[in-house]
């Protein structure tokens, strides 16, 4: 089995470090955000046919060039041609939508929200201001705002699937898996050759124990895009938590070999081989694991302690286990391993007092409502 369950994705949000959560390695929401926008200018539009049935004005020779800006990457500049097109043209909604959006784009996100406020009030049936004012926001960490907006663009539009899809995110930051695999699933109808939408209702399938449709998920995406960015590691999760390990293992290899070392695939690689007796490999992927990230790599050096203590290097195994213990002081896993490594060693005295600490850091972990380990056999 993987070590861990998987949390939310990333919001340029912090996962999830508790002691026996494992995140699902890299994939951020703010890239997501990133990627969205993306997608969003695509359906961002100046509506050029209605403008060609008249002379151009200033005003829409303005909408024009924030639209060319846009395209472009010019955030600022296109925030100056809207702000300027709406002075000259308030009641023009294309000129309200393109400066919401070029507020997002260049992150001026309490401008955004009171923009998005106001033209929500003006135009109350316009899906992509509902949308828009939901990404603000949702970037802005008001994830019950952003859904309550996501859900008024999709009553006036329920075709899009950006909607559906940035209102999943909303929904998996807040670990809504359930909800947010419904809104995936209503996407992946509109748009089915989505390979981040496949992966993500993986994800949310894993999460609510539905791991064999997370596979089938995991590999439409793999069939669709087979360099997406950690889906074989999604797949090699998901195997593991079905026992398939040496599914797994050719998974999270075949992730290694598409990118650069991540210490979450090295560290499920090297648990999963240690799981399965191939001590050797595990040593040599958990140790890579606690070089490539030192500072939050305790279930690394525990799992290194362990394969090395199995394999009788009881020295360095004690060292291992040491280094668990300083990043995780309350997990009380390491100090049996460690009073394992003693007896092995004959020093009953340290052994001894590793026993202890155990027990007190079980003590401690059940009175203070924190889930016993069940990883120190």
């Amino acid at each position: 089995m993987p070590r861990g369950s998987m949390p939310p994705p990333e919001l340029p949000f912090s996962l999830d470090r508790s002691p026996h959560t494992r995140r699902w390695a890299g994939f951020s929401l703010s890239c997501s955000c990133r990627w969205l926008f993306l997608l969003v200018l695509v359906v961002f539009s100046i509506a050029p046919a209605m403008l060609a049935q008249e002379p151009s004005s200033p005003a829409q020779v303005l909408l024009r060039k924030g639209q060319a800006a846009l395209e472009s990457g010019d955030f600022q500049g296109a925030v100056q041609s809207f702000e300027q097109a709406r002075q000259l043209a308030p009641d023009n909604i294309q000129a309200a939508r393109g400066l919401l959006l070029s507020y997002l784009q260049d992150g001026r996100v309490a401008q955004a929200l009171a923009l998005g406020r106001n033209l929500v009030e003006r135009w109350p049936q316009d899906a992509q201001l509902h949308h828009w004012l939901g990404l603000a926001f949702f970037k802005n960490g008001q994830n019950t705002e952003a859904a309550a907006q996501l859900r008024e663009a999709q009553h006036f539009d329920a075709t899009s699937f950006d909607v559906h899809f940035d209102l999943a995110l909303v929904l998996l930051t807040d670990q809504q898996y359930s909800p947010a695999a419904d809104e995936l699933e209503k996407a992946l109808k509109i748009t089915p050759s989505n390979p981040l939408a496949h992966v993500l209702l993986g994800r949310a399938y894993q999460n609510t124990n539905r791991t064999v449709e997370a596979v089938q998920q995991f590999q439409s995406a793999l069939q669709i895009n087979p360099n997406i960015p950690l889906g074989h590691y999604h797949l090699g999760f998901a195997y593991a938590s079905l026992g398939k390990n040496h599914e797994a293992i050719v998974e999270y290899e075949k992730e290694l070999a598409r990118s650069p070392p991540n210490p979450d695939v090295l560290f499920q690689l090297g648990h999963t081989q240690l799981e399965t007796g191939d001590w050797k490999s595990a040593i040599l992927n958990l140790r890579r694991a606690t070089e490539v990230n030192t500072q939050n790599a305790d279930e690394a050096f525990y799992d290194l302690g362990k394969g090395l203590l199995l394999q009788g290097d009881v020295a360095q195994a004690i060292a291992a286990l040491r280094q668990a213990v300083t990043l995780n002081p309350s997990d009380p896993s390491p100090h049996y391993q460690l009073a394992r490594a003693f007896e092995k060693m004959g020093d009953k005295e340290q052994a001894g007092e590793e026993w202890q600490r155990f027990a007190e850091a079980r003590k401690s972990q059940r009175q203070s409502g924190g889930m016993a380990t069940g990883r120190v056999h």
